[in-house]
């Protein structure tokens, strides 16, 4: 459930590469509890703002919190108070399933104790417990997905950050996957997940959204379309679009 206490604060952040600026002067703020949005075409700037965000990369200027911690000053303690989940790089191929949940368990600092009981209760909840021993090459896409997820929030993070967890993967398995970020919502962690799937917007509390390296629109999904005059989010963002492509 979302507060107005602020989780994160982005203040004037902007990232270059030499002569080339992935983020521009970017503002907003996410809310405990939220499930936010971050939304826009690919190269719009989003990996690399979730990469700051998350202590990866340091911004060219700007002021960032996440957590309570300073980016510049405080990675360490941003990093332990995370959890993160990318399309590209999630699970290892040649682990099995049990080994996979107890390396990110290590990863994340658990105790061996503590990784054999949330393991164990994690493959059950996920009916997993018939694959324990399974290459994830060879267990369905679908099951991939709610592990990469899972594994992402076993440590009860503050905040978890899903860069395109989405991409590639068909309607049913999207859906099924954002049961999994309600779910986690629900139990208090802040869910921050950059899509450019436009529908996925609708599943927002409030939802950002990129044109171009510059925040073009930043609102709930129904007060967008209002403001937009448009029927779905798709609709919104090809106004915002086609608005930068004129000026």
């Amino acid at each position: 459930m979302t507060n107005n206490e602020n989780i994160i604060t982005v203040k004037d952040l902007v990232k270059k590469f030499g002569h080339f600026v992935a983020n521009d002067h970017l503002n907003f703020e996410v809310r405990k509890g939220e499930i936010f949005g971050f939304l826009g075409a690919n190269g719009a700037g989003k990996t690399t703002a979730i990469r700051i965000l998350c202590g990866l990369s340091y911004p060219t200027s700007g002021e960032v919190k996440v957590g309570g911690f300073d980016i510049y000053t405080q990675r360490n303690q941003i990093k332990r108070n995370i959890g993160y989940m990318s399309q590209k790089f999630s699970l290892y191929d040649d682990l099995t399933v049990y080994e996979n949940i107890r390396f990110y368990a290590g990863i994340y600092g658990l105790g061996r104790k503590e990784i054999t009981i949330k393991a164990a209760m994690l493959m059950k909840r996920l009916d997993l417990e018939s694959a324990k021993d399974k290459l994830i090459r060879d267990i369905p896409q679908g099951w991939k997905q709610k592990l990469a997820f899972s594994v992402a929030i076993i440590h009860d993070p503050k905040i978890v950050f899903l860069d395109e967890p989405t991409g590639g993967v068909d309607p049913i398995i999207r859906r099924q996957f954002w049961n999994l970020i309600y779910e986690a919502a629900r139990d208090g962690i802040t869910v921050f997940v950059t899509t450019h799937y436009m529908d996925e917007a609708e599943y927002c509390d409030r939802v950002t959204i990129m044109v171009d390296g510059k925040i073009a629109a930043l609102d709930t999904p129904s007060a967008l379309k209002k403001t937009y005059s448009a029927t779905n989010m798709n609709e919104v963002f090809l106004k915002l679009a086609r608005a930068t492509m004129v000026a």
